[in-house]
This record gives structure tokens, sequence and C-alpha cells, in this order.
């Protein structure tokens, strides 16, 4: 990295707020049978998710393999879903298509908000941000919170970021952070010919609810198997690419790198990757062009 870059990552790690802007898709449900049809799409319980709460979810297709990734904020009688810019159309395509079917009502909100995304920061719980028309729509995730701020609010979104010292994160650190928290990347780390299970996050899945598009595929797996492979961390000894085949000690395919970085804090290469069964246990040695390469369980790091 850099040296700009390093001094930004050493103040992220000790704490300090960094903050990234990127195109993130919005789309608002609603309907007195909203919750029939979401439970029918996605692979969470729609039913079990209270006023102000969130959810994280998948779309799949029949065949259990995933379409996006999703999550879902309730606000009242409105579900909320965001999702990547890559998944955006697909999301909002397949809700709209069923507000023929009955009460069930979508509306794509993404031209009307900025999103940014937050190392360490909560402008909610600190009590320091207010939009004039009160809109502002927050998102919480393992490292800080995200935002959808209205268009003519962002400026002084910004401003309020700068105010308590948050830096805005290049494309480059925002990657090495995005490979430290171990967050999967949509056509980089998964895509279509992913099954849902191989993310390895389970609550993106509930096993309880009724039926929906390729449940019993993502079940069967479950109940019945394990999956053949998952997406988990490595430590490396040297630098590796996306694309490197992982081979175990005694040479047998152990599965595919996807994304890699170096990372300041730990002072290793890490990469995450998809690993067969037989090896995801934390500590698995493992080799890549030869050289050494360790298991690790998801994030990498915490802090």
């Amino acid at each position: 990295m850099k040296q700009e870059s390093t001094n930004q990552y050493d103040e992220i790690r000790g704490g300090g707020i960094g903050f990234y802007e990127q195109k993130r898709g919005l789309i608002a449900v609603s309907g007195k049978e909203a919750v029939q049809f979401l439970n029918g799409l996605i692979t969470n319980d729609a039913a079990k998710l209270a006023d102000h709460e969130q959810m994280s979810a998948a779309f799949p297709n029949a065949q259990g393999r995933l379409l996006a990734v999703v999550r879902v904020l309730r606000k009242g009688d409105q579900f909320l879903f965001e999702t990547v810019a890559e998944t955006h159309e697909k999301v909002f395509k397949n809700l709209f298509r069923f507000t023929f079917a009955g009460d069930f009502h979508v509306e794509d909100l993404s031209e009307n908000y900025r999103y940014f995304s937050t190392e360490n920061g909560n402008l909610m719980e600190n009590g320091n941000w207010k939009t004039e028309n009160g809109e502002l729509i927050e998102f919480q995730s393992d490292f800080g919170a995200d935002y959808f701020v209205p268009n003519e609010s962002a400026e002084n979104f910004t401003s309020e970021l700068k105010n308590q010292n948050a830096v805005r994160l290049s494309d480059e650190l925002y990657e090495v952070l995005r490979i430290e928290n171990g967050i999967p990347k949509y056509g980089v780390d998964m895509d279509e010919t992913t099954i849902v299970p191989e993310l390895g996050i389970a609550e993106l899945i509930s096993y309880q609810k009724g039926c929906y598009i390729g449940q019993e595929i993502i079940a069967r797996i479950h109940f019945r198997g394990h999956i053949a492979k998952q997406l988990t961390g490595l430590i490396l000894e040297a630098e590796a690419k996306p694309g490197d085949e992982l081979k175990s000690l005694d040479g047998k395919n152990a599965g595919k790198l996807t994304s890699a970085t170096f990372s300041p804090k730990l002072e290793k290469h890490i990469a995450l990757a998809f690993v067969r069964y037989d090896y995801l246990a934390e500590g698995t040695e493992l080799k890549v062009n030869e050289t050494a390469a360790t298991v690790k369980i998801l994030p990498f790091l915490t802090n």
C-alpha cells in the first residue's frame, strides 16, 4: 500500500472511523401479502423480522444457487432490501414480477440515495447526525454501520463524518479491510454458480420456515449431507493470487483462491478461498504454488 493508505489503515485498525462510498441498490417492499411472497423467494424468515430489525438473506434459484445476497430492514409494514450494484437489477426484477399476483408492492429507491459504508462508525448511536427530513436509513454491520443518505443531505453527511475525523477509504484500502473482515464480494468470491450454504454464512438461512425457491437443495445439504466446499480464510507464507489452486500436503485438490491481499496487522498474506470439505478445519495445512497455507475461520480480524 502507499504510505497514505498505510497511515489510514493504522488509524482504522486503531479504532478510527473510515468511510467508503459505493453504488448499492435499495428496494422497498410493502403490501398485505408481502411476507407471504417474500418467504417464497428468500432463504430467511421475513415473518420473524420485528419492526426496526434487520436480517441477512439470499435469493436462490431453483437449484439452490445464489442470485443475490441482501440485507432486509423492517420499518413498520415496509421491508427495505439492500444489495450490491451488481445484483440490484436482478433483485428488483425478481420482486417486481409478483406485483401482479396480489397485494404486493415494490419500489426502487436507489436513485434517491447515496450509500456510505463505515468502518467503526455509528452516527445514529452517537446522536451526532440527523437529516432534515429524517429519512436516513441505517444498516448495521459487524464492523460499523452503513447508511443510505438522501441525495440532498449527502454533502452534509460527509461533512459530519469529517468532523469526526473519519477518513475516506481508497479502493485499495477498502479491499484490504474487506478481505480481513472476511466479507465475500459478488462476482469475485461468489456468483450464480455458488450454492448458498457454500458461503458459510449461517444467518442467511432459516431451516424452520416454509417452502421457498431452491429450498429442497439447500435443506438436503443441511439435513442429509454436507457441502462439497465452503468459503473460508487462508493465511499464506508468500503472495498468491485469485484463481490459484490449493493442494493438500499429499497433492490432492483442496480448493481455489478467490481474493488475496497483504494484511499489515497480521504481517501475512491472506486470502479468501473455497476449500473442500475435508480440509475446512481451522489450522489445516495446505499449499498453493508450493507455498504453505493454513486454514483460518473468518473473519481474520475483529477490529
